[in-house]
């Protein structure tokens, strides 16, 4: 199997994942995948919420479903796109519920990476999609690969902050251990849930948990 590339301390925590049937399996439909057909994000993004967030480095985690299907959109972290991208509708009420809660005005890029570089791993469960067909690479083995890397947080850390939006991530982090660690949950920020989700104040909750373990706040603008 070719090496993974991925970010080291990733790579090293992860290390049995490699080896494990369903990520040969996933890996080889993928290579097949992008020869044949669009595929987003492009390939050296697929691992980019880890190298932007390194193992050691994780304070914060925020799990999304898949990457955004339309062309230039998907850039490796969930909810987030790339600079010269519109804001999508569901990061545009993220930063609404930032500025309410926090009183700060946001940057009004959707190319949140700014947070990613602070310590918050914005994990999507599915790392690839074919353009223009939401959830195609659903059930190929991504999501057992995902599970993992919650489940290697949740065994070697302690007092991270988990953002769980909507069912499908709230199932996904359903073995936390709240005991140790700080579980939020509310609503999808998606326009169909948005008004559940308003309110939630989840970001000046994060910070305040992160400041009584002694680490330091993210900065959401």
């Amino acid at each position: 199997m070719p090496e993974v590339k991925i970010e080291p301390s990733w790579k090293n925590v992860l290390a049995n994942e490699f080896h494990q049937d369903y990520f040969t399996e996933v890996t080889t439909f993928v290579r097949a995948q992008y020869t044949t057909k669009k595929v987003y994000p492009p390939p050296k993004a697929i691992f980019r919420a880890f190298e932007l967030c390194p193992f050691d480095e994780v304070r914060v985690v925020i799990i999304g479903q898949d990457p955004y299907h339309g062309a230039g959109q998907a850039n490796g972290l969930c909810f987030a796109v790339s600079d010269d991208q519109p804001v999508p509708p569901s990061l545009k009420n993220i930063f609404k519920e930032i500025e309410s809660d926090l009183g700060v005005e946001t940057i009004p890029s959707g190319d949140v990476s700014r947070w990613a570089r602070q310590g918050v791993l914005m994990l999507n469960s599915v790392l690839t999609v074919e353009a223009a067909q939401p959830a195609s690479h659903k059930g190929k083995g991504w999501e057992e690969f995902t599970d993992a890397v919650v489940r290697a947080l949740n065994t070697k850390k302690k007092h991270v902050v988990y953002l769980l939006w909507g069912k499908y991530a709230q199932e996904k982090g359903a073995f936390i251990d709240r005991s140790v660690n700080l579980v939020l949950e509310s609503a999808h920020p998606s326009p169909f849930s948005a008004t559940q989700f308003f309110g939630n104040h989840h970001f000046s909750q994060c910070n305040t948990y992160l400041s009584l373990v002694g680490q330091k706040a993210i900065d959401w603008r």
